[in-house]
């Protein structure tokens, strides 16, 4: 091996708490979890609605949380590219 894959490795090696490695992962890429998030809080919103639907039909219902939910995952990983796009055309600069 040479010296550049053997300091890769041995910094990878030093990093192994599972924690550790989250927030690694949290902080490379934000907009997952906040998606993640997003679609639990819709998702709990649902169920909690689901008790007062009223008159609508369980399957109309059960479309429109999952259509939100859908939304919300979609619309935090496009936010998560374009936040990537400016860190790395924008913000890095050129060489």
């Amino acid at each position: 091996m040479s010296s550049g894959q053997e300091s890769i490795l041995s910094e990878y090696e030093t990093d192994t708490s599972q924690t550790s490695k989250l927030l690694r992962k949290f902080k490379e890429t934000p907009f997952v979890p906040i998606g993640i998030a997003g679609f639990a809080m819709v998702v709990g919103y649902g169920l909690y609605r689901l008790k007062h639907r009223g008159d609508m039909k369980m399957s109309l219902h059960l479309i429109h949380m999952r259509v939100a939910a859908q939304g919300f995952v979609v619309g935090a990983l496009t936010c998560g590219v374009l936040y990537s796009m400016f860190q790395e055309y924008v913000v890095k600069p050129k060489e």
